[in-house]
């Protein structure tokens, strides 16, 4: 059991960076420029674009994905970056920096998952679906109710 979470942890360090650095460039082409981004937490009006905030509004927007509990290491570590940052580095976080941090929090996740002596065969075969055909919704879906399904089946 040990050697598995070495092993684990050896390919998790050695794919990390090749998925880290495909991220930003296949969320580019995921967003069309002609979507507008709203944030729904901490505004008075949910449907404020992102670029039509003000300085408090993206303040209290960032401090709303802080809040919440399910936010990771690093959702808290790009959401900390932003309110250090100026107006445009708060704007960019929520409208793409947020959803690469969840992003990388869910790859943590599911790794993590993986290694835990109680992930049965049905777990561990729809993780390694997930980890051949990564994606920012695929991994925040399987997390919220994949996951769940397929304790059920083992």
């Amino acid at each position: 059991m040990r050697t598995n979470r070495i092993a684990l942890a050896l390919v998790a360090s050695a794919l990390a960076p090749a998925l880290l650095a495909a991220v930003p460039a296949s969320a580019a082409d995921a967003a069309p420029s002609s979507v507008t981004v709203t944030a729904v937490a901490a505004t008075d009006d949910p449907g404020t674009p992102v670029d039509e905030m003000s300085e408090e509004e993206l303040r209290a927007a960032i401090a709303a994905v802080l809040a919440d509990p399910d936010s990771g290491r690093g959702v808290e570590r790009e959401a900390n970056e932003a309110l250090g940052g100026t107006v445009e580095d708060m704007r960019e976080f929520l409208k793409t920096g947020y959803r690469l941090a969840q992003y990388e929090d869910d790859k943590v996740a599911v790794v993590t998952i993986l290694g835990k002596p109680y992930a049965g065969k049905r777990v561990k075969q729809e993780i390694y679906a997930l980890l051949d055909a990564p994606t920012p919704e695929k991994l925040r879906t399987w997390l919220e109710s994949g996951y769940r399904l397929a304790q059920y089946e083992d």
